[in-house]
């Protein structure tokens, strides 16, 4: 009997309900298969696509399925990389471009279940996790662009090269990125070190059900440390943006 309650139990915290949004396990969450680019804005967000390299934490993971499905996250509790090494049915990697002060912008995504945090009070780690990058170019034709600048957050603003050195970037087009611990937080870095690459959805070829939740969820969790936003939603993207440009 009890394991039946138990098991009840488990069943509801899978199918929880956040808000409006339907959130599941984090290893069942669909990626979008990347789809054949058909635009320009999407031939160069393929053609600049970054590697990641893990070297601290969690593996990137789909933060949300074409139904409006997110991720529900892992318990900030245990090892960095517990639970989050890679799911079976693959990862994700997400973008959203557009112009800016004369560059075109391309930002992409990691989403991960969890991610290391610490403070002096507190257990250490946080419920959902996202990085970003932002690749500057001098036009969104894939044919007739290159990479000018790359601007990745810090805990104190952005770090900014225009250019990249030739050492992080692969064949000049692929910027190589690191998901590390910085100090007390999970961080991503420009790297020489090459990494793995993720399917590409972007922010427009999102369904309507996804591109919804992802802008409507929450994945700031009580207690949290830090402001945990998804960064291609509206109102996020346009700061990032402003605030990163580096020319």
């Amino acid at each position: 009997m009890m394991l039946g309650v138990f098991s009840l139990g488990f069943f509801m915290s899978i199918l929880a309900v956040h808000g409006a949004t339907r959130t599941i396990n984090h290893d069942q969450v669909q990626p979008f298969s990347q789809p054949e680019p058909t635009t320009d804005s999407e031939k160069s967000a393929v053609k600049y696509k970054p590697q990641l390299h893990i070297s601290y934490g969690c593996h990137p993971y789909a933060a949300v399925q074409a139904d409006g499905s997110v991720s529900g996250g892992l318990n900030r509790s245990g090892w960095a990389n517990g639970d989050c090494k890679g799911s079976d049915l693959g990862s994700q990697v997400y973008s959203r471009s557009d112009w800016y002060r004369g560059k075109w912008a391309i930002v992409y995504a990691w989403y991960y279940p969890k991610g290391p945090v610490f403070t002096e009070t507190g257990p250490p780690g946080q419920r959902h996790f996202w990085s970003y990058i932002v690749v500057w170019t001098d036009s969104p034709k894939p044919n007739h662009s290159t990479i000018q600048g790359v601007t990745i957050p810090t805990e104190v603003g952005y770090e900014m090269q225009v250019p990249p050195k030739e050492d992080f970037i692969f064949e000049q087009a692929t910027v190589k990125v690191e998901s590390y611990l910085n100090s007390e937080n999970q961080a991503v870095q420009l790297t020489d070190e090459s990494g793995e690459i993720q399917d590409l959805i972007t922010w427009e070829q999102l369904t309507d059900q996804a591109r919804a939740a992802l802008s409507e969820f929450d994945f700031n969790i009580k207690w949290a440390y830090v402001d945990m936003v998804m960064p291609l939603k509206d109102d996020v993207f346009s700061t990032i943006l402003e605030e990163s440009f580096p020319f």
